[in-house]
Order: C-alpha cells, then structure tokens, then sequence
C-alpha cells in the first residue's frame, strides 16, 4: 500500500520558495531544500518532481503574490499613482521582516551553469509577462491623455522596470525600507504626467 504524505505540500512549497529567494537556484542544494521543507529527497521527488519542478511551482507561488499586487496598483486612477503603489509595495516585500531581502524573479539565477538556462529564460519570461502589462496600462492612460502625447509606453514600462529591479539589488545590498521607499516616492514624483488643461480665468 502507498504510505500517506506526512507534510503539507503548499507550507514545503512556501519553505522552498524562501530558500531559493534567499539562496538563488543554484545555490539552494538539494539538502538545504530538504532540510528546509522538513522532508527527505525521496520524498520531495514523489510530491514535486526534481529540483526545476520545485523551483517552477515555488515561482508560481511568488507570481502569484506579485499578480495580486499588480491587480492591486491597476485600480489606481492614473499612471503616476499605478507607478507609486507599485514600487511602494515592491520596497515594502522586499524588507519585509522574516522574509528574503531583494526579488527572486530579479536575482534567482543571474548567473551559473548552462543547464540552469531553462530556469534563466523562465525567470526572464516572467519579467518580461509584467512589463507587459504595465505597457499596456501606460498606452491605455496615454489614449486617455492622461499621459504626454509624446510619451512611449513601452519606453516608461522599461523605466518602471529598470527601477524595480535596481531597488531589488539596493535590498540586497542592505538598503532599508525607508530608502527604498524614497527611491519609490522619487520616482513617482518625476515620471511624466499630462498636465490638466487650465480653467480660464472668470472675467
């Protein structure tokens, strides 16, 4: 008879994914994970697959975190205030006390071994997912003109994400979230906005 799992899947997929946000995917091992997770490996192989399928379901975990933040910030009225939320609360979870410092879409497999490139491009892939959808709301305030008519979408989604990531280096680095959160409210300050055409004056 096949003996009963003993461990809770999604809590082992919330351990690995804390190992591999602080480690990386290279250098979150095979015993550290197993350790973490509180399981030994023929059990991890028979609930989740080898070391690349743990990591894609510990992503999925993390992308669906950040989704719900993203669905968030789109309520904002106005790219200006998207741009706010969203950096406000990547430099929130990125400091959050307990958890990993930094982003793991950022910083889980900047660089290693050829046969980890299925895991570069997956994480690439991600990255490039939400900048995506920041362009497409920054091309949907531009054809509100709630942006300048001379303003690129694709170029302002680069930008945004330019600064998300660097932030995740400066929280690697050691940067605390009060900094973090001036880099996201100077930010938000600077990027470009359709200015509200003028009332005239009453004669």
């Amino acid at each position: 008879m096949v003996r009963p799992r003993t461990f809770c899947e999604e809590e082992a997929v919330d351990k690995a994914l804390d190992v591999f946000w602080r480690h990386g995917y290279e250098g979150a091992t095979l015993k550290v994970l197993t350790e973490a997770m509180g399981i030994n490996r023929p059990s991890m192989y028979a609930a989740f697959g080898n070391k690349e399928d743990l990591f894609r379901q510990a992503l999925a975990r993390y992308t669906s975190i950040k989704d719900a933040v993203f669905e968030e910030a789109f309520t904002e009225p106005d790219a200006r205030s998207v741009v706010r939320h969203l950096l406000r609360r990547a430099a929130e979870m990125m400091t959050e006390p307990g958890n990993p410092v930094g982003c793991l879409s950022v910083q889980g497999c900047l660089s290693g071994k050829d046969e980890n490139e299925p895991v570069r491009l997956e994480l690439a892939k991600i990255r490039a997912r939400y900048h995506d959808r920041i362009e497409v709301r920054f091309a949907d305030e531009k054809a509100a003109g709630r942006l300048p008519a001379d303003a690129e979408p694709g170029e302002l989604a680069m930008l945004l994400s330019a600064i998300a990531n660097g932030m995740a280096v400066q929280a690697a680095s050691g940067a605390t979230r009060e900094e973090l959160l001036t880099v996201a409210e100077n930010a938000a300050r600077v990027f470009p906005t359709q200015a509200q055409p003028q009332t005239a004056a009453a004669e």
